[in-house]
């Protein structure tokens, strides 16, 4: 899963997130297009793709925000996702064509028994229809062109992963909490293996990524009812909402200026009057002032030096 932005001439330029629920059927782009729509935002990106089944938490990053996707994307994820035991299919998911069957339907104390192999450090094989690149080109654009693929294993961290439903014998609900780059569609094919028989992921929701909860986040259908003032009024967060692990630290207008135009300033008199704790070495901060964010920066030596400058 990766990041997208996109512009356009003209536009609002408007700073912030806004967490949407995404319903299933649409890809993310056309969430972001139909945001930018409902706000007039010139510029707009989301932190983390969902697939068109997947519904849930997007976050989409608008203007200066889209500066600070990989802070959202770095962080650990949650999902919910149905297994569909005895049936593979090509896309791993149930938008694509059954390529294989089996009879077996495994039972909660075998499922209970494979889990802890997907804890921890794992190696995964992507999805043939992913945006993994092979050779310069997207994994999904090859497999459409039913070109032969071979994708490299890819390691990735899950912290934890549980049975929480069994509707019937042929399906099994997880709740999963990951690290990033780790493909649900993947898991759910690989814990079939495990299991001696054959599995699709028939259901998706993210409930959390990085910073960003399902309780925070507005449904695309509730957002187009809404005129753009009142979308922006109500729940636009402002850009340090995805900086939750990042320390903040105070500038005079001076320094700020300084950063802004690509230079490096003094780290001592901005550690001396900062609340806060732990201001290290090669750690990044947010820098602000008077309130106004100005930059991701670096402590580098005995100065702070800009990382990305915040045009707000």
């Amino acid at each position: 899963m990766g990041a997208a932005s996109m512009g356009r001439r003209g536009g609002r330029p408007i700073h912030g997130w806004l967490i949407i629920d995404k319903p299933a059927g649409l890809t993310s782009a056309a969430v972001i297009a139909i945001v930018r729509r409902l706000t007039g935002a010139a510029k707009a990106g989301h932190g983390g793709t969902l697939d068109p089944l997947a519904t849930g938490v997007l976050p989409v990053a608008l203007g200066e925000a889209t500066k600070t996707v990989a802070y959202v994307m770095d962080g650990s994820k949650t999902y919910v996702f149905t297994v569909r035991w005895g049936e593979k299919r090509d896309t791993d998911d149930c938008d694509g064509e059954t390529t294989a069957v089996s009879d077996v339907r495994p039972d909660d104390a075998a499922i209970a028994a494979v889990l802890p192999r997907f804890t921890g450090l794992i190696e995964q094989v992507p999805p043939d229809f992913s945006a993994v690149k092979v050779a310069g080109r997207r994994a999904y654009a090859l497999a459409r062109s039913d070109e032969a693929l071979a994708l490299e294993p890819r390691e990735g961290f899950i912290e934890d992963i549980a049975l929480v439903d069994r509707s019937d014998a042929d399906h099994a609900t997880f709740r999963v909490r990951s690290g990033k780059g780790v493909y649900m569609r993947s898991l759910a094919r690989d814990i079939a293996a495990a299991l001696g028989t054959l599995g699709h992921v028939s259901a998706l929701r993210r409930l959390r990524v990085g910073p960003f909860a399902e309780d925070q986040a507005l449904p695309l259908a509730h957002a187009r009812e809404m005129d753009g003032e009142t979308i922006l009024a109500q729940h636009l967060l402002p850009i340090s909402a995805a900086l939750s692990g990042v320390p903040a630290v105070s500038l005079t207008e001076t320094e700020a200026r300084r950063l802004q135009h690509g230079q490096a300033i003094a780290s001592l008199p901005v550690a001396s009057r900062s609340h806060t704790n732990g201001l290290c070495r090669d750690a990044v901060v947010y820098a602000t002032s008077a309130g106004r964010p100005v930059a991701l920066a670096q402590i580098k030596g005995s100065e702070i030096r800009p990382l990305r400058v915040l045009n707000v």
